[in-house]
């Protein structure tokens, strides 16, 4: 499978943003979807992931509240709506795919993933 995120951009702390991120091919309903984050000088980090039978979605403690994850299976995309973003959310936001249903321990592991977009920028202004 292919990812193709989107949505990045330069906002105000307090300010909300959408990434969403377009996948190929035809099991795309199979495939357990995440969000990660990598900021300058540190490692990438879980924010989100959905599984494709839904379920719980679990997130980081960081974005918990602010953030939501969801998923359109017809038509292969998954969304990140960012809502009181603030100046620590700043970073390069990756999707990542993994098929199967994977349980949270895996989930939140970037290791764990296959397939990775390319990234989109996301900065958070004081």
């Amino acid at each position: 499978v292919q990812l193709q995120a989107s949505g990045g951009g330069l906002v105000q702390a307090g300010g909300s943003l959408r990434l969403s991120c377009a996948a190929s091919g035809r099991t795309f309903s199979a495939y357990t979807l995440g969000w990660f984050r990598q900021a300058l000088t540190k490692e990438r980090e879980f924010v989100a992931a959905v599984r494709g039978g839904g379920g719980s979605t679990p997130y980081a403690d960081s974005v918990k509240g602010r953030f939501t994850i969801s998923r359109d299976n017809a038509k292969n995309m998954v969304y990140l709506q960012m809502n009181y973003l603030k100046p620590e959310d700043t970073a390069v936001y990756y999707c990542a795919a993994r098929i199967g249903r994977l349980i949270t321990s895996q989930a939140v592991g970037a290791s764990s993933y296959d397939y990775w977009g390319q990234g989109t920028q996301v900065t958070v202004s004081s």
